[in-house]
């Protein structure tokens, strides 16, 4: 078993930015990929983001490509999201997510391509 926990999450103005964490713990060395997803209009959970635990590749959506960032910190067991030039529409619960089973790219921008999830962070972004 894997456990998330997600933090970081607040109120901030257009613009600005934040930085969220993902801390894993239990049988981390079963982690192959950390994503990032939240709610979207028509879907439980759309993709935002995604890096490989061990060698760091990392993808993105277009709707966030090019403001947001995502690293992780081995010596941690934490996945970093960092988020600049926030928009409103960016509000949203942010949950992470683990995948245990070394899933290819396109089962990992779907949420079934996951095995564990965190409780979520909530990111509200005001104009």
């Amino acid at each position: 078993q894997v456990q998330l926990v997600e933090s970081g999450g607040g109120l901030v103005r257009a613009g600005g930015s934040l930085r969220l964490s993902c801390a894993a713990s239990g049988r981390t060395f079963t982690i192959y990929n950390i994503g990032w997803f939240r709610p979207a209009p028509g879907k439980e959970r759309e993709f935002v983001t995604r890096i490989n635990w061990n060698g760091g590749t990392t993808y993105y959506a277009d709707s966030v490509k090019g403001r947001f960032t995502i690293s992780r910190d081995y010596a941690k067991n934490t996945v970093y999201l960092q988020m600049n030039s926030l928009k409103p529409e960016d509000t949203a619960v942010y949950y992470c997510a683990a995948d245990s089973r070394s899933r290819t790219h396109v089962p990992l921008l779907l949420t079934s391509g996951y095995d564990y999830w965190g409780q979520g962070t909530q990111v509200t972004v005001s104009s």
